[in-house]
């Protein structure tokens, strides 16, 4: 399949292992078949679901939450393109969250049949699509850390910092500056935090002048004081070129 989206997700890949082979790139393009149109704030997957097909995001933000009985919500994931939402249903099959998009979103399908088949006949591939999944679970870990230890300002440091590694592989940001279409309502359900501390946390950086936040523009103006507030260590994005 020929897609800015799924080039970015080979992409990824690619630079995280620089053996993939043609055969190896056609064969991942080969497990994904239609491409659907999902407008904003729609589930993608609902928690109890049965999956029987995975979801490549191409465009667009979307993201993985629970919510409790009472409304609350947590969001514990956040995608951009060139992620799979829900790889990891290949396995599972029956989900324990749910995945909706922040906007109108286009994403290829996986059918669980043709990753079946392509991971049995590729263990290259296989070992990559693997790794995919690791990734997502440690950037969880740092979530969890980011929840349970940090401050709330700290956290928030590091969620931006994170995002802008991630969204500079895709092409989508550079020179500091990239487009984040999340409300603070929604970057407080990352965070845990309510919507009004969540105000604060951003009024503390912008008077530093670290980071501001304009409309749906996210300038980092000062990457060093952002990554000093966060700790902030990449080695969990796993961005080492080597053979899998």
């Amino acid at each position: 399949m020929e897609e800015p989206g799924v080039d970015i997700w080979v992409r990824n890949l690619r630079r995280r292992d620089h053996t993939l082979t043609a055969d190896e790139e056609g064969a991942m393009r080969s497990v994904l078949s239609e491409v659907i149109e999902v407008p904003a704030d729609q589930d993608v997957v609902r928690e109890h679901d049965r999956q029987r097909r995975s979801h490549l995001l191409l465009e667009g933000w979307a993201g993985r939450y629970v919510t409790l009985s009472d409304g609350r919500r947590q969001i514990v994931a956040l995608h951009v393109p060139g992620d799979f939402v829900d790889l990891h249903s290949l396995p599972l099959q029956v989900m324990d969250h749910s995945v909706a998009t922040f906007t109108p979103c286009r994403i290829a399908l996986a059918p669980h049949e043709r990753l079946r088949a392509v991971t049995a006949s590729q263990p290259h591939v296989a070992r990559l699509l693997w790794l995919s999944t690791l990734i997502d679970a440690a950037i969880l870990r740092q979530w969890l850390v980011g929840s349970g230890k940090r401050t709330a300002l700290e956290q928030t440091a590091h969620l931006f910092c994170e995002l802008y590694v991630r969204l500079e592989l895709t092409g989508r940001a550079e020179q500091g500056r990239f487009a984040f279409p999340l409300s603070q309502s929604e970057v407080a359900d990352c965070l845990g935090i309510s919507a009004v501390h969540a105000n604060r946390v951003f009024q503390e950086l912008r008077s530093t002048e670290t980071l501001s936040w304009r409309g749906r523009q996210v300038e980092i103006r000062n990457w060093d004081a952002l990554t000093a507030i966060a700790e902030f260590d990449p080695t969990y994005l796993n961005l080492f070129d080597i053979p899998r």
